[in-house]
């Protein structure tokens, strides 16, 4: 397993808590939060961009 340094959860209503976490490689990680050893990983780069799409309403049809 990557030494992985996560971000505290962010969370929405209920239990459904996400976690992000980078390490020196410039990869990038999510995983549900407590599962932190089941995760998605991409580069840093993807993942700045996965947010920026977020941020600009890209998902929100998934709501």
């Amino acid at each position: 397993m990557p030494d992985i340094t996560w971000e505290v959860a962010f969370c929405g209503e209920g239990a459904n808590c996400f976690r992000i976490g980078t390490d020196a490689d410039g990869n990038a990680y999510i995983a549900v939060s407590g599962a932190e050893d089941r995760y998605l990983t991409d580069t840093r780069e993807a993942l700045a961009t996965l947010i920026r799409e977020i941020k600009a309403g890209k998902a929100d049809h998934l709501l």
